[in-house]
């Protein structure tokens, strides 16, 4: 339960008592501010609390967004603020000092709640102020002002307000257009049945997943349904945002499934695709592994640039500045979120593809569209890269670091290598990466599998990986070594197996990489949700990328093909294992502490 403490002198037919219980508020009543510093110290330290001017006029859903949003430690709104059980000692220590100068702060209001809130932002405490758009929030001073509050909250549907909110503020056309309208109303019904939005997600993965079973039955019904089903799940999993957003469930376990159980969606679909392929007697697992290498280096890329840049100075660049004019043009917004392939756009060329075609003609049209989004959005970010003048961050040069996944190998040589990267020209990194990366990929697919060139090519890509990582990531083009890497291991596993020519290579080397793709975004959510990279024990267990790509070759250089196939199996096992316990070990601890969540925020008011 939280507390609200309402303070000052009880407006006659005033909701306010009633409205905070409806938030799940007990309320209590002060006179003043020493009755209210009383009062305070009366909550336990693991409660929420609030304050709250008893004259408050405003809109229940204003309330909520400044009480009861779960993201932040102190929030507030005009007449009322609150802080979380870790924030406690800051409100308690900016009421003492407001019961003791006797309201004497330099904000000249008569709202002890505000006053309290400017005493807070002289301390430096980092108060959040919800954007309310046309939500009500004031503390009326006379009853013409009140008459006046209370017309304006009457003028504005809180409802719809709310609703509009629950819909993420920048996403695709089709998700826009043809999910949203609807899907923000489902999570509605869901919010009064009390559901919540983890079980929201579960729903969404479940019908995905009985989606892949019924594409890997083969059949055309099957594939039918498997589409239909496809949309559904998709229209869970815009719910469980909207959901989290329409009631302020956020939580860091929800934002771990929701990103987690959305690739798990999508790469499960392409292993339903090539199983029904496979019974119709055409064998795509080359296809789906590649699509699967495809989207996950477009996701590294955006993950990589953003942690590059997010916190740079002097980040601009005409290119940045020709895309903020493009905004102003309506319909090129459109275009540009629609020719990126977003998830919507994705999905639901997947699902009629699926539906109406054959999983080979599917993948094919998957492929050159990713390619292309991937072409389109690279090239966009290495010009912004290469025309910016922009001074890169410790902090991003250590998440570039752990994004890169550097295991013991490319490490120790690194520490031999740091003088002579010093000399080297700023690009080369990157180039390095890309050429040692090319190399081995090159080698394994032209030349016989288990042929003893591929070794040396694979030592050659751990020297090169240690050379790019060698001294700190803050060139322009730096972002590029993670994707790079990616590149280079997905490509060799997915060109050896391929190479191996026996049934099931495929497969097990879909699922190694499903694996080893796993701990990566994983690595991406802990530094997104600044819960710092995995633990160093666990990237050395699973080699880094340099000592999965150097095991890979030595096992097809000593290994028939048959014992192959059957080594990525126990390697695709062991990765799943390791990552899989040490991440919800994480991710579950992390839940429990009530660490912070990042979410998408909705449309403002």
């Amino acid at each position: 339960m939280s507390t609200a403490i309402l303070t000052g002198q009880p407006v006659p037919g005033s909701s306010i008592e009633h409205e905070l219980r409806s938030l799940g508020f007990d309320v209590h009543l002060a006179t003043g501010a020493a009755d209210t510093e009383t009062l305070l110290a009366r909550v336990p330290g693991g409660e929420r609390v609030a304050v709250v001017d008893a004259r408050f006029v405003g809109h229940v859903h204003a309330l909520r967004l400044g009480l009861t949003d779960p993201r932040f430690p102190l929030a507030a709104v005009p007449g009322a603020v609150t802080a979380q059980p870790d924030a406690r000692q800051a409100l308690t220590r900016a009421m003492a000092r407001e019961n003791s100068s006797g309201g004497g702060t330099a904000l000249d209001v008569d709202s002890l709640a505000d006053r309290i809130t400017a005493a807070l932002d002289a301390d430096g405490a980092d108060v959040h102020r919800p954007e309310l758009g046309s939500l009500v929030a004031a503390v009326p001073a006379d009853p013409q002002a009140r008459n006046e509050s209370r017309q304006a909250v009457a003028a504005v549907d809180d409802e719809a307000v709310r609703l509009k909110s629950a819909v993420k503020a920048r996403d695709g056309f089709v998700t826009t257009h043809f999910i949203s309208p609807y899907s923000r109303y489902i999570a509605r019904w869901c919010a009064r049945r009390g559901l919540t939005p983890n079980q929201v997600t579960t729903a969404s993965l479940i019908t995905a997943l009985i989606a892949a079973g019924c594409a890997a039955t083969g059949t055309r019904g099957g594939f039918v349904a498997a589409g239909v089903l496809l949309i559904a799940s998709f229209v869970l999993d815009c719910t469980d945002g909207q959901l989290a957003r329409y009631s302020l469930q956020y939580s860091t376990l929800g934002a771990w499934l929701d990103a987690t159980f959305d690739r798990a969606k999508e790469y499960a679909y392409y292993a339903g695709l090539a199983l029904g392929a496979a019974r119709g007697g055409d064998d795509v697992w080359a296809l789906a592994l590649g699509a699967m290498v495809l989207q996950t280096c477009r996701h590294v890329v955006d993950f990589s640039f953003n942690e590059a840049n997010h916190d740079a100075s002097a980040n601009t660049s005409p290119t940045a500045a020709l895309s903020d004019k493009l905004d102003s043009v309506g319909w090129t917004v459109w275009v540009r979120r629609m020719i990126v392939l977003p998830i919507g756009e994705r999905w639901a060329m997947i699902a009629v593809l699926t539906a109406l075609t054959t999983p080979r003609v599917t993948f094919y049209a998957l492929l050159v569209g990713c390619a292309f989004a991937a072409t389109y959005t690279t090239a966009g970010r290495v010009l912004r890269s290469l025309t910016r003048k922009a001074t890169r961050t410790d902090r991003a040069a250590a998440a570039l670091a752990d994004l890169a996944d550097s295991g013991p190998l490319a490490e120790a040589a690194a520490n031999g290598l740091r003088r002579t990267a010093r000399r080297l020209p700023g690009f080369t990194a990157p180039a390095v990466a890309l050429l040692g990366g090319a190399a081995v990929v090159a080698t394994a697919a032209l030349t016989d599998f288990g042929t003893p060139w591929l070794l040396v090519a694979a030592v050659v890509y751990v020297l090169t990986s240690a050379l790019a990582v060698a001294r700190p990531l803050k060139g322009a083009l730096d972002w590029l070594v993670p994707p790079f890497f990616r590149a280079a291991e997905y490509l060799t596993v997915l060109v050896l197996a391929a190479k191996a020519d026996v049934n099931g290579a495929l497969p097990a080397a879909f699922g190694l990489v499903a694996a080893v793709a796993y701990h990566h975004y994983d690595t991406v959510y802990r530094i997104r949700g600044d819960a710092g990279a995995p633990p160093r024990w666990l990237v050395r267990t699973v080699g880094g990328h340099e000592g999965r790509t150097l095991v890979i070759t030595v096992l097809a250089l000593l290994l028939t093909a048959t014992q192959f196939k059957v080594a990525l199996t126990v390697l695709a096992v062991a990765v799943a294992l390791v990552v899989l316990v040490e991440s919800i070990r994480f991710w579950v601890a992390a839940h429990k502490v009530g660490a912070p969540a990042v979410h998408d925020e909705g449309e403002p008011a």
